[in-house]
């Protein structure tokens, strides 16, 4: 074998650095298209990406050689995963690397919503000066209910420890996981009982679309709303007609079912999204601080030094 990774996405230097010294040859082609990866990939080993293209069934018959595939984050939604380990392929995500900064980016969306801070500076900058208009809520003793439990989901639980809330969460994959941070629960306690929902889930075919119309409208009380999550386990026009119905306060989006422009865009929704002064948007950066660029790539390189591979 030739132990050698095609890295198709910008890294961080530490992750060559290191698979280098664990006996790995890196070609590093952070601007490689899917054409020119399809093209070469039967002569590596490896391949390191992000979220460029779909590792898909085509893509992943081409590279008959490959052994791993490393993906520089958290979710795992644009591989087969099932196919690739159909084919004894090792998967690798590195969701330790971004979990802190996914929770302090939830905390801060959570944050603004409650004190309207982007709106009341918005409107000072606009000469108007709107007190009354512009009174927050405070966070203690709500309830916060967190949708999956995993690095991130725990991780915004943390970070919530010192605001006097009650936290609970609901996993489909785990049980027996309450900590000092949240209480397990099922989801049926989360519709009732929450303040504050934060979506922490990857995206499969069971999540896809998971929060609808129908789903918002068993929640029992108005609550904050927070995705930090995948924009597709999220129909943004769901969300829209919850803020219209009183059902949500306030939501914090920072991915979308549609990402980046032109096709951001030209969804029915968007005008309605981005005229919303109850909505905050950000770009799918709630992992993606100079922090976490680093850790990424280094607890990917970590647990491929583990694997033994080289």
């Amino acid at each position: 074998m030739k132990n050698n990774i095609l890295i198709v996405d910008d890294l961080h230097p530490a992750f060559v650095e290191q698979a280098q010294a664990f006996g790995y040859t890196c070609n590093y082609q952070p601007d490689m298209k899917l054409d020119e990866a399809y093209a070469i990939i039967n002569d590596y080993d490896g391949l390191a990406i992000r979220s460029k293209f779909q590792v898909d069934k085509v893509f992943i018959d081409q590279a008959k050689n490959l052994r791993f595939i490393c993906r520089a984050g958290a979710g795992m939604d644009n591989i087969d995963e099932e196919y690739a380990l159909s084919k004894g392929i090792e998967l690798i995500n590195a969701p330790e690397g971004n979990m802190d900064a996914v929770g302090e980016h939830a905390m801060g969306l959570l944050l603004s919503l409650m004190n309207n801070l982007n709106r009341g500076d918005a409107e000072i900058r606009d000469g108007k000066w709107r007190r009354e208009e512009n009174r927050g809520y405070e966070l203690k003793g709500r309830t916060v209910g967190i949708i999956g439990y995993g690095h991130m989901g725990s991780s915004f639980a943390k970070r919530l420890s010192g605001f006097g809330v009650n936290v609970i969460a609901y996993d489909k994959y785990k049980t027996g996981f309450s900590d000092q941070y949240a209480r397990e629960v099922s989801m049926e306690e989360i519709v009732k009982h929450s303040d504050v929902l934060s979506l922490h889930i990857p995206l499969t075919a069971e999540t896809n679309e998971m929060v609808t119309d129908e789903y918002l409208f068993h929640f029992k009380k108005p609550i904050f709303f927070i995705n930090t999550a995948r924009g597709k386990v999220v129909k943004t026009s769901a969300v829209l007609n919850a803020i219209k119905q009183g059902k949500i306060i306030a939501a914090g989006l920072d991915v979308l079912e549609v990402e980046k422009f032109p096709a951001l865009g030209e969804q029915e929704w968007f005008d309605e999204l981005r005229k919303s002064g109850k909505v905050i948007l950000s770009p799918h950066v709630a992992g993606w601080t100079f922090e976490s660029y680093r850790k990424i790539s280094e607890v990917m390189a970590s647990k491929l030094g583990e694997l033994g591979l080289a």
